[in-house]
């Protein structure tokens, strides 16, 4: 009888999420959002960027899915994990394609993450999986079984959605996207379980649809609790420290090499700087069709030449910003 409340409880959970979402996404037809919801907005003053094109050089027999995250690596290459036939996609500085790699290893593309050691980690929603990767496209590590779902006592994952590496090498991976039990998992450098934390709730140490994680210099851990509309901040043994509120939906986190915290809000279509409080002092981005506007904006990342690259999951499009 247990096991049949659990299974009821995160089917009702997955549910409730789905509605809710597309409650935030869709209006009348299906389409869309076309203009900004002012209850999901922050007020902030402009932050100074403009939409173009993302000029990226995509080979006519190469196909880029929808893209779910972004990152730079440290050979100064755009890196766009996307859900589609080629999950990962390399372009070097000038946006010309490098070449593409993962075909046939991923169910649901999530989130991505670069180390101290600038390999690439990736997280598979739907697959359970999180791999790591030397910038050859190696696999140097995987955590979780292909397919297979289940508690990280086991050597399982469900449903992992992003994760971060600390300064010692220590992973930090956030699952449980609707279905599975929404925690903060911690692994050894050598990619052996040592603990978790969260559950299901609203209380401080609790998730929604814990959705993005970034480590800062002090080794303090932010996680995006996304339906739960808040930034949850703890130490890396799981204390709670204290939390930041928002009208929309936090759902990609991105630190720069000196750690200025940036945010993008979902279906909320804003990109947001924050300050030292969770303030946002500065803002850009609405939902739409146009360019620049999102369907979702999923994750960011933002270039040497400071450009800002935003994944889209429902657009689906990459979005990017240049300084005005």
């Amino acid at each position: 009888m247990t096991i049949l409340k659990h299974f009821i409880h995160t089917q009702v959970r997955f549910l409730l999420f789905l509605l809710l979402s597309l409650g935030f996404v869709l209006k009348g037809n299906g389409q869309v959002l076309e203009g900004p919801d002012p209850h999901q907005m922050e007020d902030a003053p402009d932050l100074g960027f403009k939409a173009v094109a993302h000029g990226l050089e995509i080979p006519a027999d190469v196909e880029m899915g929808a893209p779910s995250s972004v990152v730079w690596t440290k050979e100064n290459h755009l890196v766009v994990f996307n859900r589609g036939p080629n999950p990962l996609m390399e372009f070097d500085a000038e946006g010309k394609f490098v070449r593409s790699w993962g075909q046939g290893d991923y169910v649901r593309p999530h989130g991505m993450r670069l180390d101290p050691d600038g390999n690439i980690w990736t997280t598979d929603v739907n697959g359970h999986t999180v791999r790591k990767m030397n910038l050859a496209g190696e696999v140097l590590l995987t955590l979780g079984k292909f397919g297979q779902p289940g508690e990280p006592e086991d050597g399982l994952l469900f449903e992992p959605t992003d994760l971060t590496v600390n300064d010692e090498g220590e992973v930090f991976i956030l699952v449980g996207h609707g279905r599975g039990t929404p925690q903060l998992l911690k692994y050894n450098h050598h990619g052996e379980f040592i603990k978790k934390w969260g559950g299901a709730g609203t209380g401080p140490g609790e998730f929604d649809t814990p959705h993005s994680i970034v480590v800062d210099q002090r080794g303090q851990i932010y996680v995006a609790d996304r339906q739960n509309r808040r930034i949850q901040i703890f130490d890396d043994e799981g204390g709670y420290i204290r939390e930041w509120a928002y009208k929309g939906l936090p759902c990609g986190l991105h630190f720069t090499p000196d750690y200025q915290l940036y945010m993008v809000s979902g279906f909320a279509g804003e990109i947001l700087k924050l300050d030292g409080n969770g303030n946002a002092i500065a803002a850009t981005g609405e939902p739409g069709k146009k360019l620049g506007e999102f369907g979702e904006a999923h994750y960011m990342t933002i270039a040497p030449s400071g450009d800002i690259f935003v994944a889209d999951t429902v657009k689906p499009d990459l979005h990017r910003f240049i300084q005005r």
